[in-house]
């Protein structure tokens, strides 16, 4: 089986939530984790793990939310919780600008806190920000590069570090050349795969809304990146996937 190793799920898809999960199994994806990125999506998120023994969760707060206090959110209560399998996903987000770059430090920085408390992986967004990232990631914490698009001498820090990797549909489209080269370097014992569905929809379905059936087509491309064929492809991110994170249970 295929896992999607990072996808937001919500009532907007067609059909819902139900829908989507009966979507991604007719194309041999049985396991989900649900991404959070503000504390308004966590109660749904676990509501939903636990209605799915296939549907697992992280927990954590996007950097474009620096107003928010994780310790306020990121409960023992929750993050004891056995549908939780990680804190994400969490970082650095510079894109738009760098007026809030202290305010994203300190949430990141908390965050991660918590995350070396529980011995939870991490589930980390880098965009634009690499330098700070790396800084910051330091080998006390373990976890994943979630959708990784960022250079080759940030993927070669942060493997010494021992993350992992996420390919997303990213890796599908024309002009993502230097990322598909990136994951062809990277050991394949450390990478793993995404939709970060509803975004990022791989080719055929670009500019479509993305979800967790789409992961198929990403796992096409990467297993020609790979050189491998398709079930030694599952069979590898399968096995990754539960090393990554230790509290799913399959």
């Amino acid at each position: 089986m295929f896992i999607d190793t990072h996808c937001h799920l919500t009532d907007e898809y067609d059909g819902g939530v139900d829908a989507v999960i009966t979507r991604a199994k007719s194309t041999g994806v049985d396991t989900l984790i649900c991404a959070t990125a503000h504390p308004k999506d966590f109660e749904s998120a676990l509501q939903i793990a636990k209605n799915h023994n296939n549907i697992f969760v992280t927990i954590g707060i996007h950097p474009e939310y620096t107003d928010m206090n994780p310790y306020d959110y990121l409960t023992d209560e929750i993050l004891n919780n056995t549908h939780v399998v990680g804190i994400g996903e969490i970082g650095l987000d510079y894109h738009y600008g760098i007026q809030i770059r202290n305010a994203q430090i300190k949430l990141f920085e908390s965050q991660l806190e918590i995350a070396y408390k529980y011995n939870l992986p991490v589930a980390i967004h880098t965009r634009d920000a690499e330098n700070d990232t790396i800084a910051i990631l330091t080998d006390k914490y373990h976890g994943v590069m979630h959708c990784f698009t960022s250079s080759w001498d940030m993927a070669k820090i942060m493997l010494d570090r021992g993350f992992y990797f996420s390919a997303s549909g990213i890796i599908t489209f024309k002009n993502a050349e230097s990322v598909r080269e990136t994951f062809a370097k990277i050991p394949n014992d450390r990478i793993v795969i995404e939709t970060d569905s509803p975004y990022c929809a791989p080719i055929p379905y670009r500019g479509k809304k993305c979800e967790p059936s789409m992961v198929i087509e990403t796992a096409k491309v990467l297993a020609n990146i790979k050189k491998l064929q398709l079930d030694e492809l599952e069979n590898l991110l399968f096995e990754n996937t539960k090393r990554l994170y230790p509290r799913i249970k399959l």
